[in-house]
């Protein structure tokens, strides 16, 4: 009865409560639904901001926390037109607002302002006009949040609006002249004031002298002050390092705490103020005039990757000369490291931890193909960019580095980048990356884990073996050596079935046409055991009809390549 009667209770409450909370997401979905009927969106980027669903968390480039209340809306780069509406005043929680790199038209509302939880505002960009307000939650943003919008002016943007007197600093404080006492201590009091006056001279000279030294000296730094002065260091969990304290993190970058070399740059172990322990890359990239911003963006949305298999960027710093990114230490180091540079202390990777490294990597390669927005190309797949924590788990790292290193550049890559035995043949050839030349990346590195081997290796030609590690397994395959294949530090211990599994999953990752290889998405469900046999067999009938073209020329044998190409993509065609 008990039960029944608190079943009862519970129902009501539901009842009860339920018409406020659809008028809690309603309100939020009525206000960024006003945003979208005052918008032009050619590229349908707000095509699924449907005003009838309860609230707007299931819509594209918002994000919703816990209470399902709007906390991130993520516009920037989205062709947009049109203008900002007050009504964006309702959404209370909001914490993150892009809209950069659009062509926004108008005021900015002076409601926004009285979101006291937004932190981080990006409206460069645009075509915005008007005052920009200085109140309320605005009052803590400093002028990158409204650069190139040459309409806009007040205070926050250093440029004074029309009508209005040009900003100066104060006046200088003038201490009031003491009143005599009737006494007649005038002249007493004159000779103190002068003594006084001489005194505040004598201090205040070498403030005097400092400062002129200061103003002729250049300046070292620009834009590179300390967190705790910067009302927008905080993007998120993302933090505007200065430059100072990753130099007493790093010893000065003391060649001691080198934890790794790459194409980007050093990498150096650090201990920041706090004790936590940090690895800070130092990208040695040439750098651009007005190059900051656009850097800024590209942090930030590469930021917004969070995966358990994404290493995550804790921050950043940014100078004329400098561009540090800041990652948490990965107690275990890289892959390559542990496959080929373990001390004699440490053991062996097991094969276990080989099989969720490989999961665990294409989970976040998955990821950045298919989860964010827009897309990220990691562009350099391999063992050494695979690192592990404390548990081993594996973390995709130096992701979004190729697009931080052509920031300058809008469409066009101007240089491959990659490793020497990792590089898809499509990608060295026209320098053209897609989501498949991480794939291929992906089925090199595969095949370090099983083999313990490196991608390439002039050393296998004093066995006159391939010195691409790729040409190298697919000979022994042919002769039928697996046991050779096996990274000897295995001892044995592996499962023989399970082995080839991972190897039938590299191949059809390193197959030569980049839309013949799967995606990083349908490689999860395969090494999570659905799938594989099927694509497997799909791939072998392919090879065995391309062999027989291969032996026995034809007089129609360049359409029986034809067919055979097409016979291989209408068969992959189906399960995608």
């Amino acid at each position: 009865m008990e039960r029944k009667f608190e079943a009862l209770i519970f129902v009501w409450l539901i009842f009860l409560l339920h018409p406020l909370w659809l008028a809690l997401g309603n309100m939020e979905g009525d206000a960024l639904h006003s945003l979208r009927s005052n918008l032009i969106d050619p590229n349908n980027v707000l095509q699924s901001w449907d005003p009838t669903l309860v609230n707007p968390c299931t819509w594209f480039h918002v994000t919703c926390n816990n209470d399902n209340s709007v906390i991130r809306v993520d516009l920037g780069n989205a062709a947009l037109s049109g203008q900002l509406v007050p009504q964006l005043g309702l959404l209370k929680n909001l914490q993150y607002f892009r809209l950069n790199n659009n062509s926004l038209s108008g005021p900015i509302p002076m409601p926004l302002t009285n979101i006291s939880s937004l932190q981080v505002l990006d409206l460069s960009n645009n075509r915005l006009s008007g005052v920009v307000p200085d109140n309320g939650s605005f009052s803590m943003f400093t002028p990158i949040s409204f650069a190139n919008n040459l309409d806009l002016c007040g205070p926050v943007t250093g440029h004074p609006c029309p009508g209005s007197p040009p900003f100066s600093p104060p006046p200088p404080f003038v201490p009031p002249t003491p009143i005599s006492s009737p006494g007649g201590n005038g002249a007493t009091g004159a000779i103190a004031g002068g003594v006084a006056a001489g005194a505040a001279l004598l201090f205040a000279a070498p403030a005097l002298a400092f400062a002129c030294w200061r103003r002729r000296k250049p300046q070292e730094f620009f834009f590179d002050v300390p967190a705790e002065e910067d009302p927008e260091v905080h993007l998120g969990q993302l933090k505007r390092f200065s430059l100072r304290e990753l130099q007493v993190a790093t010893d000065s970058f003391s060649n001691k705490n080198i934890l790794g070399r790459g194409g980007f740059g050093k990498v150096y172990k650090g201990r920041l103020a706090d004790g936590s322990l940090v690895a800070v890359k130092r990208l040695k990239e040439e750098r651009t005039p007005g190059g900051e911003l656009q850097f800024q963006t590209e942090v930030e949305m590469i930021s917004m990757a969070v995966h358990r298999n994404l290493l995550r960027l804790r921050g950043f710093c940014m100078t004329p000369t400098e561009r540090l990114l800041v990652y948490p230490y990965m107690a275990n180091g890289s892959v390559a490291s542990c496959l080929r540079e373990r001390p004699p202390s440490q053991p062996p990777l097991d094969w276990p931890t080989r099989k969720r490294i490989a999961l665990g990597s294409a989970r976040g390669l998955s990821y950045l193909h298919d989860h964010c927005d827009p897309k990220i190309i990691h562009r350099d797949v391999k063992a050494a960019n695979i690192l592990l924590d404390e548990d081993f788990e594996a973390v995709v790292g130096d992701f979004g580095l190729a697009k931080l290193m052509d920031y300058k550049d809008t469409h066009v890559t101007t240089a491959v980048r990659g490793t020497i035995g990792h590089i898809a043949p499509e990608y060295l050839s026209t320098g053209k990356s897609s989501e498949k030349t991480d794939v291929f990346g992906y089925g090199i590195m595969l095949l370090e884990l099983i083999t313990g081997q490196r991608a390439f290796d002039l050393a296998r030609l004093a066995n006159d073996d391939d010195v691409m590690l790729l040409d190298w397994v697919k000979g022994l395959l042919k002769e039928k050596k697996l046991e050779m294949l096996v990274d000897p530090d295995l001892q044995n211990k592996y499962v023989e079935a399970e082995v080839e599994q991972l190897i039938q999953v590299a191949l059809l990752c390193t197959q030569g046409s980049p839309m013949e290889r799967p995606k990083m998405s349908e490689v999860v469900r395969m090494l999570e055991g659905d799938g594989l046999a099927e694509r497997w067999d799909e791939w072998q009938k392919v090879e065995v009809l391309r062999q027989e073209v291969e032996l026995a020329p034809h007089p129609n044998s360049d359409w029986i390549v034809d067919s055979t190409e097409n016979l291989h993509a209408v068969e992959l065609s189906g399960p995608r």
